[in-house]
């Protein structure tokens, strides 16, 4: 099976986004490596957003002012690339982010376990990608904040910090994500 298709990793996706407390316990428990939490989960999931905006863009185009406006084919191509790359660089630093801050919070330095944090609890940022098939509502890409949550949940989880400090881990985080 393609690994898209793969039972593990469609059960991995939607348990972070049903059940996250309990996917956060069956993660804490994973040997991972940083390249196996990349690939192919993120390498997957990341491509949702660039493609989608991609295929809305040039084939359904968007509406402004009336007018119906479709991206140049090579344009769109260039900028979902840089998105997509961009997207994947970015969630390997807040990794290295959240490595970095854990003893900061009392929590225990861990780069698996802090590629895991980062990369999954992204998952729902990347799925609600799939609104860009349709530009108009892209809006509904606000849906993908939902990764804050799981990223509140998961970092005291895996990164073994006080619960006390979970909200504050999270948020600096968060604020150094958006540096990035």
């Amino acid at each position: 099976n393609p690994p898209a298709l793969d039972p593990s990793f469609v059960a991995r996706v939607k348990g972070i986004l049903l059940q996250p407390k309990a996917e956060w316990e069956r993660i804490d428990r994973e040997n991972d490596t940083v390249k196996g939490v990349f690939v192919p989960y993120a390498l997957i999931l990341a491509a949702i957003g660039p493609i989608c905006s991609f295929i809305g863009l040039v084939f359904i185009g968007t509406t402004v002012l009336g007018t119906t406006v479709k991206y140049p084919l090579v344009a769109a191509a260039v900028s979902s690339a840089v998105s997509y790359g961009l997207g994947l660089v970015g969630v390997y630093v807040v990794a290295l982010i959240i490595n970095a801050l854990a003893p900061s919070f009392g929590g225990e330095k861990n780069p698996i376990k802090a590629a895991q944090v980062a990369v999954y609890s992204w998952t729902a940022a990347w799925v609600v990608g799939v609104f860009g098939l349709v530009p108009m509502l892209g809006i509904l890409g606000i849906l993908g904040l939902y990764s804050f949550y799981l990223l509140y949940l998961g970092l005291p989880k895996l990164m073994k910090a006080p619960q006390e400090k979970a909200m504050v881990y999270t948020i600096v985080s968060v604020i150094c994500g958006i540096g990035v």
